[in-house]
């Protein structure tokens, strides 16, 4: 693998239909940041109509009109990137637009899975905007909705200027059901200081927990019906690496098509570095990060976030990993 230095960073920006991501994208492409972007832009069905909202700008727009992003694409999207990696002295950095009925895993997927896009690239976050005025009314209707939310890196509460303080805070709260760690801003026409959303690296396994490193203090059981949801597991005694790892890939193994994002920080028996976790569906990455930190409690935290998950089963397996 080439060293991360020469990888280029790229950000999935997904959501709902009429949430705003075009919007995004036009602010992206126009604000004075001194960046350039390659921009792959996906629009469900034969034709394509994003394209035309986009506004001129000096990026190359790729638009890929042969089905949903989210089933169809994936090697149109490696062939793509391919393209776009011969001419890398060009762009900075590649923004993918994904449709807004599409769900974000196959192509966060692609940067893991092909060994040449991995060995070029490098996911640098996933990217959530939402319409404050009717995430309430769609979610429950709507799954791509609760899994775009589940995915998220970054998640942008949008037309937050139609909504009550009251208001603002059930979506808040709706939001952190399904998906406790993402980072949450609060924009209107989606007007944010990119540096908040691009380039954080909040994909990355040195990142994973270490923006809101607190999120557990805050974290609270609910009672509902959501399609998608999440638990923490927590330890206080240090982990047995020879149970936990083998038990953790047969949870992967065995649920990872319904595990949709996990993410956690593990304390083993006898190590001084945290080991960091985190997994989109099936595939699993896993590493020593850090020495822990002396003022630091050793505390092992691992977020499921997922469909129908066996909460007792798993919380069942992680006690047993206790060395």
């Amino acid at each position: 693998m080439q060293p991360a230095l020469s990888q280029t960073p790229v950000t999935v920006l997904t959501g709902y239909l009429g949430a705003g991501k075009t919007t995004l994208l036009n602010r992206i492409l126009t604000e004075n940041h001194g960046k350039k972007y390659a921009i792959i832009v996906n629009e469900f069905g034969e034709v394509g109509i994003d394209n035309d909202l986009i506004v001129d700008a000096d990026e190359e727009i790729f638009e890929m009109n042969n089905g949903c992003i989210c089933c169809t694409v994936r090697g149109d999207l490696i062939r793509i990137i391919d393209g776009l990696m011969r001419r890398r002295d060009r762009f900075d950095a590649i923004l993918v637009e994904t449709t807004g009925l599409a769900d974000p895993a196959p192509v966060a997927q692609t940067f893991f899975v092909d060994e040449d896009v991995r060995s070029k690239t490098k996911l640098d976050s996933i990217v959530t905007v939402v319409d404050a005025k009717h995430l309430l009314g769609e979610i429950d209707e709507a799954h791509e909705a609760q899994e775009q939310l589940a995915f998220a890196d970054t998640i942008l509460i949008n037309k937050t200027d139609l909504v009550s303080a009251d208001e603002l805070k059930q979506v808040e709260d709706r939001i952190r059901r399904i998906n406790p760690t993402a980072t949450l801003h609060h924009t209107q026409r989606c007007n944010i200081d990119l540096n908040q959303v691009l380039g954080r690296g909040a994909f990355d396994l040195d990142r994973v927990l270490e923006v809101e490193p607190d999120f557990l203090d805050e974290f609270h059981e609910h009672e509902h019906d959501d399609h998608v949801s999440s638990f923490a597991l927590v330890a206080k005694e240090p982990l047995d690496p020879n149970t936990f790892l083998p038990w953790l890939g047969t949870i992967i193994q065995h649920l990872g098509m319904d595990i949709l994002r996990m993410k956690g920080i593990i304390s083993f028996k006898n190590d001084d570095d945290r080991f960091v976790v985190q997994a989109v569906h099936m595939l699993l990455d896993g590493d020593h990060q850090r020495p822990w930190k002396p003022e630091e409690e050793r505390i092992t935290r691992l977020v499921f976030i997922g469909r129908n998950l066996p909460k007792e089963v798993i919380e069942a397996g992680f006690n047993a990993c206790r060395a």
